[in-house]
């Protein structure tokens, strides 16, 4: 369809340093190689969009020269509560990345779902969160993407109050442009353009597309 974008989400590239900081974490970091081979499948599609999450250094020293290169842009989704910690991105870094013209937003502050939260701990993921990431960037932030892709109606409700732009999930499904909220594709460990190209780039199926809906609404309205 037309109006429809494709979304893809990369997290670390390269080399992971360290124990997986949770569950399958390595899972989701591509090999630089593969990343950037990846980035020449994509590149000069406009019917693709680019983020990345977690708020790695891989994404300015990796990511972000690979992008600069080729004339691209992207979303980069910050962790707060790791920005100037080993491994992660600190202030220069947030700043090099709106810099280059890339767009910063909030993936929470303690990487973990924001479903069944008290108003307090959803106050820190959603508001000072956004607060310290606009700190570190001296500019607004208004994006946000979902920790481990999990959500319901009551944080989707609480995004909406508190006037983000957009909101994207992992749901591995098209998105409609323009909306308010947008599912993503993530790329895993071991995938390669080959393997893009079957399972985001082409056109979905009727039932895979049925599926992705039915999963959406189900998550939307538990």
């Amino acid at each position: 369809m037309a109006d429809e974008m494709i979304n893809v989400s990369f997290h670390g590239v390269g080399t992971p340093v360290g124990p997986p900081r949770e569950t399958g974490e390595h899972d989701y970091w591509v090999g630089r190689d593969a990343f950037l081979s990846l980035l020449d499948e994509v590149q000069g599609r406009d019917d693709v969009r680019l983020s990345f999450d977690d708020g790695n250094a891989s994404d300015v020293e990796i990511a972000l020269p690979a992008l600069v290169e080729r004339g691209m842009a992207a979303d980069f989704f910050v962790v707060a509560g790791r920005l100037g910690t080993p491994g992660n991105l600190d202030g220069d870094g947030v700043r090099a990345l709106r810099d280059a013209g890339m767009r910063v937003g909030t993936h929470g502050m303690a990487h973990r779902s924001w479903r069944g939260l008290d108003d307090g701990q959803l106050a820190a993921e959603l508001i000072e969160a956004r607060e310290a990431i606009a700190e570190a960037t001296g500019s607004a932030v208004d994006a946000a993407a979902l920790p481990l892709g999990q959500y319901d109606r009551s944080v989707l409700a609480a995004l909406r109050r508190l006037d983000y732009r957009v909101v994207y999930s992992s749901d591995a499904r098209r998105a409609r442009a323009g909306a308010w909220f947008q599912p993503r594709y993530s790329v895993r460990a071991g995938d390669t353009p080959r393997s893009v190209r079957e399972a985001v780039l082409a056109p979905p199926r009727a039932q895979e597309r049925l599926r992705g809906q039915l999963v959406g609404l189900v998550k939307r309205w538990r």
